[in-house]
């Protein structure tokens, strides 16, 4: 893992990002040559509704076309 004293993080700061974004690879700043902090990538997961369902249940193409059996609550 990449280290980088503070004070050249502060000078390079957005380069530093750009970097951690594309190459996914964390950046641990140190102070006084101890570790203080971690710039690392975000997850690409999204955090939406729709996406944390994925897989559980299954979209019908088309109702109309071609419908379900009907349907017995009494059961």
């Amino acid at each position: 893992m990449k280290t980088i004293a503070a004070a050249e993080f502060k000078a390079r700061c957005l380069t530093l990002m750009e970097d951690v974004q594309k190459t996914r690879q964390p950046v641990v700043i140190t102070k006084r040559g101890k570790p203080i902090a971690k710039l690392a990538p975000l997850d690409d997961t999204k955090d939406d509704f729709f996406d944390r369902l994925k897989g559980v249940f299954e979209v019908a193409d088309d109702l109309d076309r071609d419908p379900p059996e009907p349907w017995n609550s009494a059961l």
